[in-house]
């Protein structure tokens, strides 16, 4: 991201597709202020805190496929989805003269790039890998629930840095985006508790902490344009839609490991789609009124957004995992996919008992 991608991503601006290569290298983003997109912090602070964006978002993709593939295989894919998909979705939307942006789409803190992007590339993933071995004979479950919690707690922490950072200073938008962020989270969690309750008579902490990350993914492209009460109101309609998107993925049969698809790419369009809805000038002078308080067409942009954002990412990602499975072979072979990863993989246990 780095030295070749940062400028992909923000360069000066190419046909509203992708930023150019001045930047490359990281040559003249310095600790002058950059007139566009930092002009409150250090452009090279800018940079790496964009750097931390470009990072999380392979991760994201990395549960859709947990215990089934080649870890340089997995380098490889990430490497150039980053190039590929990431850096293109990233100018599009955010950068100066992307095409989604000068369109009027609304995006704060990563809805279209991170979380749509990233689902819609592991369902590619999940759907060319195939199933888990045992998955749908054997029970399948979190090794160690109290670091799911854990780690979503972190997570959550994390998160007021993702949303309320992306003000890029701290004031009144960082508040307001920090305040939203937390009702999300907070209110995901209850539904996807309640729902869980109601279909199953069981309330569980795993759930729980599914309807957290449900909340905040949601919340992400909103939090900078939309006040209190509708953050909690994206955080109930993210615990109750990516709960019924995750019992989905029964019916049509992929192996999603870690639900990417059902949280974080449903979580992506539901919450473009709810910015379109509750996004008001009120809030952020630079956004946009959605449809509630009187805008449709900012709805219709966001629907153009989610489309766009699906067919570019998911065929790109595919053509990039089939390019990477004929080259070098992208699944592990039963054998060490039954030894576990950390074996077979690193020669490396996570408990030495």
């Amino acid at each position: 991201m780095d030295s070749v991608g940062y400028s992909m991503a923000f360069g000066p601006d190419k046909w509203g597709i992708i930023g150019g290569l001045e930047w490359f290298g990281l040559k003249g983003v310095g600790m002058e202020p950059h007139p566009v997109y930092a002009s409150t912090i250090p452009h090279q602070v800018f940079m790496i805190y964009q750097c931390m964006f470009a990072v999380i978002t392979p991760a994201l993709i990395t549960g859709a496929f947990a215990e089934r593939m080649r870890f340089g295989p997995f380098l490889l894919f990430s490497l150039l989805w980053a190039t590929f998909v990431y850096n293109p979705l990233v100018h599009w939307i955010w950068g100066d003269g992307g095409w989604l942006g000068r369109l009027g789409a609304l995006d704060f803190a990563g809805g279209v790039a991170v979380h749509l992007g990233s689902g819609v590339a592991a369902l590619a993933a999940a759907l060319l890998l195939g199933k888990r071995a045992g998955y749908g004979s054997e029970e399948l479950r979190p090794h160690n629930l109290p670091m799911t919690l854990l780690g979503t707690g972190l997570l959550w922490f994390g998160w007021f840095g993702f949303n309320a950072g992306s003000a890029l200073a701290a004031g009144a938008l960082a508040g307001s985006a920090f305040v939203v962020t937390h009702l999300a989270g907070a209110t995901g969690t209850l539904a996807w508790i309640g729902m869980e309750w109601k279909m199953t008579g069981k309330a569980t902490t795993l759930g729980g902490a599914s309807g957290a990350v449900a909340g905040l993914a949601t919340v992400t492209p909103a939090a900078g344009f939309v006040g209190p009460l509708s953050g909690a109101l994206i955080g109930v309609v993210a615990g109750v839609g990516c709960y019924l998107g995750v019992m989905a993925k029964n019916r049509f049969g992929y192996d999603d490991s870690l639900d990417v698809v059902g949280i974080h790419g449903l979580s992506g369009i539901l919450g473009l789609l709810l910015t379109g809805i509750l996004a008001s000038v009120a809030v952020n002078p630079g956004g946009a009124d959605g449809l509630f308080f009187g805008n449709a067409g900012l709805l219709r942009v966001q629907c153009v957004a989610i489309l766009v954002t699906i067919v570019y990412a998911f065929i790109v990602s595919y053509i990039l995992l089939k390019i990477v499975d004929k080259l070098f072979g992208l699944r592990v072979d039963i054998r060490d996919e039954r030894s576990g990863l950390d074996i077979s993989q690193h020669e490396e246990a996570a408990y030495n008992i």
